[in-house]
């Protein structure tokens, strides 16, 4: 049977691309991509859940090339993509996408570092596959209006992934379209209210994006088959009831949603950094830039939509503060900052940040959700108990194309990260490395250098 155009669109462009025709903006985000990815995965490795994962998983697994990020272990590919994709959500740090909604990059990076590991890939080649799987993956994402109750993760990330590794090994447009529709099966049915519960399962769906990316690509070179068309099967019928096959392949190759991505410095979800840039607004012009938390009566929010929905006010966990409004508010404005300290079981257990999160209102403003996702409009007012007020504003969160974090915020998070796993030469020759990844001529023995 005869496959549709668009797929038939899509196989060619990955299977006959190069770097040349990516261009330098492309390849400048794609390298920052994977190196901003690398230390957060290290740095979530750190949580004892995934301690206990990594020293389970590999007990009897088969050594292999790829680097357990963090854990000072080596894995065949398919392991370590599902641990580092799987670590690389745990601390909310992970870079993502507005307009493909959600988090390509860390269910892209993890399969792709693994496979290019045991190949011995070039630097060149790793970047071009990223940017190939992330770039398809997020047009098919972007074309379908998928379910509010989907988490994004571990569904169109598989994808992604399988790309990835498809590229790497040297795969043609022909076994590329029927990787497409291998790969588009085999996500998850992935639940967002993780995120409302804390609950912790939530981070292996980027694990799992990479672990089953790569064995569609085993799949693949092993005979099997998919269906005629399984995206528009899985995309306009099983997780949205509108998909635009027409949009996936419309501007492919000129225009690219990996340069409208953005980068984290906060940790917790994206929406809530959209809530902490007004309140940061807010203690700008406030003297001292702090507010006493005993003397604020209320703090009232008016947030797009995916933003309201982040209102736990009670929350129990460390990974449950990192999706909550009132409680981000709270511990900022306690501890006088953001840091991952600000989101740690002792901020958790601290009464002062728990009351004041209770006196957190937020609620969604339907004309900001409007103007969602090209803005991420939020207003902040805080009502003191003497009866004067503050008030804050967001309109295009930081980190976004139209107000990017520079090299420099980048540069600062991969050391703070880097270094809290490794020493400081490791840190600084694996950044100098990544920095300059397109010359990596075989990425096998840059990593093999370095004890990650």
């Amino acid at each position: 049977m005869d496959r549709p155009e668009y797929l038939k669109k899509l196989a060619a462009f990955c299977g006959e691309a190069s770097l040349d025709t990516l261009g330098a903006e492309v390849i400048e985000r794609v390298r920052w991509i994977i190196a901003d990815s690398i230390p957060v995965i290290a740095a979530g490795m750190q949580m004892p859940e995934m301690k206990a994962l990594v020293e389970t998983h590999l007990k009897e697994a088969t050594s292999g090339a790829a680097c357990v990020f963090g854990a000072g272990r080596k894995a065949l590919p398919i392991d370590a993509a599902l641990l580092n994709g799987t670590a690389g959500t745990w601390l909310e740090l992970d870079e993502g996408n507005l307009f493909a909604k959600g988090h390509p990059g860390i269910q892209v990076v993890p399969a792709a570092v693994a496979v290019a590991q045991e190949l011995g890939a070039t630097g060149a080649d790793l970047l071009l596959a990223v940017a190939l799987g992330y770039e398809v993956s997020s047009r098919i994402h972007r074309a379908a209006d998928v379910k509010i109750a989907v988490h994004p993760h571990g569904t169109y990330g598989v994808i992604g992934a399988a790309l990835a590794v498809g590229k790497l090994k040297g795969f043609d447009a022909a076994r590329m379209l029927e990787l497409i529709n291998v790969s588009a099966t085999m996500g998850m049915t992935t639940s967002r209210q993780t995120l409302l519960d804390g609950a912790t399962v939530r981070n292996i769906y980027t694990g799992h994006s990479g672990y089953m990316g790569t064995m569609a690509a085993r799949l693949v070179e092993c005979g099997f088959t998919g269906e005629v068309d399984s995206i528009s099967a899985i995309y306009g019928r099983i997780l949205s009831e509108t998909f635009d096959p027409a949009r996936v392949v419309r501007d492919l190759g000129s225009e690219w949603l990996v340069t409208q991505s953005y980068f984290k410095l906060h940790p917790t979800g994206r929406y809530v950094h959209s809530v902490i840039d007004a309140l940061e607004d807010l203690l700008a012009k406030v003297p001292g830039g702090r507010l006493d938390p005993l003397e604020i009566d209320r703090l009232d929010v008016d947030a797009y939509m995916l933003a309201a929905m982040l209102q736990e006010k009670s929350v129990q966990t460390s990974f449950g503060a990192r999706f909550s409004v009132p409680f981000a508010l709270a511990s900022i404005i306690v501890h006088g900052r953001s840091s991952l300290a600000s989101f740690d079981d002792s901020a958790v257990a601290n009464p002062s940040v728990q009351a004041l999160a209770k006196r957190v209102e937020l609620k969604e403003d339907k004309s900001f959700t409007a103007r969602y996702p090209a803005e991420q409009p939020v207003t902040i007012r805080a009502v003191m108990r003497d009866g004067s007020t503050h008030e804050g504003h967001c309109v295009v969160t930081k980190g976004e194309p139209a107000r990017p974090h520079t090299a420099a915020d980048l540069g600062r998070k991969f050391f703070e990260l880097g270094e809290m796993v490794w020493d400081k030469p490791t840190t600084q020759t694996l950044f100098d490395g990544l920095m300059k990844l397109e010359k990596i001529e075989n990425f096998q023995r840059f990593m093999g250098k370095l004890s990650l």
